[in-house]
């Protein structure tokens, strides 16, 4: 069974930087895509990043593009997200996510095969 351990969350006044990390077990597919997902309280889970694990190709939602960055580890198989610049609403629980889809664009929620339990991030104003 595949596992996911996102880690890193916390709290962090604005402006402020975190290091998001999540580390992939079991996971046997040849190819996919490994990102976050991320869901502020009252709202719908939106993408905020992702990397297409064999290639390195990146993208990342509007919002956090020039702030955050996501990188990964092969072999560690761990991926990423470095965020910086952080604002208030940034806040939100943060999921890593694999995708068995490997094509440009952003991560679906509705399209995710594996989630990690989620680590919080809050940054205080």
């Amino acid at each position: 069974q595949v596992q996911l351990d996102d880690s890193g969350g916390g709290l962090v006044q604005a402006g402020g930087s975190l290091r998001l990390s999540c580390a992939a077990s079991r996971l046997t597919l040849s190819t996919y895509t490994m990102g976050w997902i991320r869901q502020a309280p009252g709202k719908e889970r939106e993408f905020v990043a992702k990397i297409r694990w064999n290639f390195g190709a990146t993208d990342y939602a509007d919002s956090v593009k020039d702030r955050f960055a996501i990188s990964r580890d092969s072999a560690k198989n761990t991926v990423y997200l470095q965020m910086n610049s952080l604002k208030p609403e940034d806040t939100a629980v943060y999921y890593c996510a694999v995708d068995r889809a490997v094509v440009p664009g952003p991560i679906s929620a509705y399209a995710v095969d594996y989630w990690g339990k989620g680590t919080l991030v809050t940054v205080s104003s």
